[in-house]
């Protein structure tokens, strides 16, 4: 599961992400599929995930946005990991 999520992202915009849109920003693995981060992040985390979206950065990193479901909070997550 760490092989997957390598780090989360954590920028302004990421910040707002996880304020206003319940999600979190990890970047990952390039050789990840939405279905593999999402397992990890639930393993991890011990959250619902209810979306993953991806892309790939500039710099050649892939994101992953991954939206939790409403009765868990990207808060609480991102206060656990250390980010807020």
């Amino acid at each position: 599961m760490h092989d997957v999520i390598i780090r989360p992202d954590i920028t302004e915009k990421s910040m707002g992400m996880i304020e206003k849109e319940n999600k979190l920003i990890f970047i990952v693995s390039r050789n990840a599929n939405k279905k593999i981060i999402k397992q990890a992040v639930e393993k991890l985390y011990e959250v619902k995930v209810e979306s993953v979206n991806t892309l790939i950065t500039p710099k050649g990193e892939k994101k992953a946005f991954v939206k939790l479901s409403p009765e868990y909070k990207a808060e609480e997550i991102a206060t656990r990991m250390g980010i807020f």
